[in-house]
């Protein structure tokens, strides 16, 4: 009938925000910097995920050569892309300025390892503002970046949406909080000599053979001091598996380690039964394959049965010129010795 309560519903945002500073010290050594190279920060946490920024001290092109260019790149592997609102400014602006500048920033799409070069981030500061500026002292200053990154959205009643903001499941970081601090852990591993402490509950529901190990009638490797041994394994491949079981992702790595990481990750991943783990590593090895890696990794993928990767490596392989460099290599005769069915497959391409 006429004159009824209309009624009301509200589409909402699910968001996590933060906010991190960049100092450049030495601001007047980064000006012999040509134009378009760039000084990157070291990667850091905001929102669930991980960004660096990169600073260009003569513009990212010739156009803004005279200006200090900046650029939020998203430091880290995902499966979908990641949509976030940022703004840079210079430290010492007010908040409610910065808060508002973020406001009205567009969402835009980060994929893996890739920036969102912004127009207005080229011309961050004219450089002969920035020399007269208040914020440069001791030839030093500080850039503030604010990222809020959208989740997704949800439909909910209106008035619940004006009184209550539910932010978004931080399960993976609070796992990773309960690893890190040992609060309440029940199990010491051994590895290499060096004690690490865990979850029997949290291994178990991750992985089928730490459940068998930690629950089941064998509990293999159970010594009377109650300290389980893992033999044949270095403590960082441990701890990063570990790592992953708490939080289903990897910890941080230095590129130039990246790859031997993954190695000796896969292997650990496949002798615990952690398929995620597993198929991760293979995707991040198909990247490092060259002259020099093709033979190990493709050694690696027969041995622990990785298809993709032994494909990725076939694919490689498949150029005559890659194939000759491969064959000279020593990783191509220890191939040879420990996986003669691989050499029929080589010599029929």
């Amino acid at each position: 009938g006429a004159g009824g309560k209309p009624s009301r519903s509200a589409i909402v945002a699910d968001t996590a925000s933060g906010h991190h500073f960049l100092t450049i010290h030495g601001y007047s050594c980064t000006k012999d910097l040509p134009t378009g190279e760039k000084i990157s920060s070291r990667p850091f946490k905001v929102g669930g995920h991980r960004w660096r920024i990169d600073y260009y001290p003569n513009g990212i092109t010739s156009a803004v050569a005279d200006y200090v260019s900046l650029s939020l790149i998203l430091d880290e592997d995902v499966a979908a892309a990641v949509k976030a609102k940022h703004c840079f400014c210079l430290s010492g602006e007010a908040e409610k300025i910065q808060a508002t500048r973020l406001a009205s920033a567009p969402v835009v799409t980060f994929s893996s390892r890739r920036s969102c070069f912004l127009n207005w981030y080229s011309t961050f500061i004219r450089r002969e503002d920035l020399q007269k500026s208040k914020n440069l002292e001791n030839d030093s200053f500080t850039i503030r970046c604010d990222i809020l990154v959208v989740h997704g959205y949800r439909a909910q009643d209106a008035a619940a949406a004006a009184f209550v903001s539910v932010p978004p499941c931080d399960l993976r970081g609070d796992l990773g909080k309960l690893l890190e601090t040992e609060k309440g852990a029940d199990v010491v591993f051994d590895v290499g000599g060096e004690t690490v402490a865990a979850h029997r509950c949290v291994l178990a529901a991750r992985s089928s053979v730490f459940a068998a190990e930690l629950f089941g009638p064998m509990k293999e490797g159970k010594a009377d001091d109650g300290i389980v041994r893992v033999e044949d394994m270095e403590v960082e491949v441990f701890k990063a598996m570990l790592h992953f079981a708490y939080t289903g992702s990897l910890p941080e790595m230095r590129k130039e380690e990246e790859d031997v990481t993954c190695q000796h990750l896969l292997v650990a991943a496949d002798r615990f039964d952690m398929g995620r783990l597993k198929l991760i590593c293979e995707e991040k090895l198909c990247e490092y394959i060259d002259i020099g890696t093709a033979a190990n990794i493709l050694a690696l993928a027969e041995q622990h049965c990785c298809e993709g990767l032994k494909k990725a490596c076939f694919d490689f392989l498949a150029a005559p010129e890659n194939l000759r460099a491969v064959a000279a290599t020593d990783g191509f005769q220890h191939l040879s010795v420990s996986c003669p069915s691989l050499m029929v497959e080589l010599v029929a391409m």
